[in-house]
């Protein structure tokens, strides 16, 4: 697939990085960005080259405004004009829903609201500008707030999802709050926040493909499970995984290497 709505490149240390690419519209989606979307996640999720992911936005105003609201007059953004054949977006957007198990850092920079929380959502890492700002505005507009909030909860606890979700326009995360509330991990500077973000999913690309991936998949398969069934869950994905992760490495040569570390 030729790509209109984001640009795609594979750097040799096994880093992918997507780039949402409307400045012009704020980076917002359409049905066209969706079929884009399903077709990318397929494309890292079956390259062995790529390792771990960097998802960001391009230059401008805002990571993303969320659906493209002029473009949905001419084409729906769920998919059909039929209710019972329309589906949510984030089926599309998000690298869990596509079953991508490769970790995913997100770069956020600018306006980050409403449907750009299904990338969010979804995202391992998530570190930001300082001059990002994350808000949902659909009730203010009428609209029910349902669906992004809902996956938030899991990333920062329901009182602040909910607290996105019911002043809509009338507040605003800043990058220094969202911080605060676990939304992101790490606040930079603008020029500093993609070579940043880079830098983390190369960190990640050396470790044996396996471990990392068998990881990110249960530790999000757990969310959906009882605790101890998300334990046993866990454990038996460590049975199946490990073995198959020691043949990706000398785990004699990394046990005695020095060891290099940052302290965060």
């Amino acid at each position: 697939m030729n790509y209109e709505t984001i640009l795609y490149a594979v750097t040799a240390d096994h880093v992918a990085t997507i780039t949402i690419n409307r400045p012009g519209a704020l980076n917002s989606f359409t049905a066209a960005m969706r079929r884009e979307f399903e077709d990318v996640w397929r494309r890292v999720r079956e390259d062995k080259q790529v390792h771990a992911v960097v998802l960001r936005a391009a230059d401008g105003r805002a990571f993303s405004t969320g659906a493209d609201v002029k473009a949905a007059v001419s084409e729906n953004v769920l998919g059909s004009d039929q209710v019972l054949n329309q589906t949510d977006p984030g089926d599309s957007l998000g690298p869990r829903a596509n079953r991508v198990w490769k970790p995913v850092i997100a770069a956020v920079h600018g306006l980050c609201c409403g449907g750009a929380f299904y990338w969010i959502n979804e995202c391992d890492i998530v570190i930001c500008s300082d001059d990002a700002q994350f808000f949902d505005p659909h009730v203010s507009y009428g609209m029910v707030c349902a669906v992004e909030p809902i996956g938030l909860s899991y990333r920062i606890g329901l009182q602040e999802a909910l607290r996105i979700a019911l002043l809509g326009n009338d507040e605003r995360v800043s990058a220094a709050t969202a911080l605060r509330i676990g939304l992101v991990s790490e606040v930079l500077t603008k020029e500093a926040l993609w070579p940043r973000a880079h830098e983390l999913a190369a960190m990640i690309a050396t470790k044996p493909p396996t471990a990392v991936q068998g990881s990110v998949k249960a530790i999000w398969e757990s969310l959906e499970l009882p605790r101890s069934a998300a334990l046993a869950h866990g454990f038996k994905s460590c049975l199946i995984g490990n073995p198959v992760a020691a043949t990706e490495l000398d785990v004699a040569a990394a046990r005695a290497a020095e060891r290099k570390y940052a302290l965060r």
